[in-house]
């Protein structure tokens, strides 16, 4: 879907920092999507996105995209986390 969705993203950027930033997503789809941040996030870490409403899932970060209305860009993929 090509839609922006507002989400809350939260893990450890580059620099091992926790954070939780607001951030947008966009190309959503059942597998995955792009997320816009201001932060500067590793390629193979595990994020939590979470939407508006509370749902939240585990996504791995799969690759950085060309920055978006300057913005980093970065492509995930949703995974599913074994508790």
């Amino acid at each position: 879907m090509a839609l922006k969705a507002p989400i809350a993203l939260s893990g450890e950027d580059r620099q091992k920092c926790s954070f939780t930033v607001p951030a947008s997503a966009t190309n959503l789809n059942r597998h995955g999507a792009a997320v816009h941040s201001n932060r500067e996030l590793l390629a193979g870490s595990v994020v939590l996105v979470r939407n508006q409403r509370g749902t939240q899932v585990s996504a791995r970060i799969v690759g950085q995209l060309p920055a978006f209305g300057g913005l980093s860009t970065y492509a995930i993929e949703f995974v599913e986390m074994d508790d």
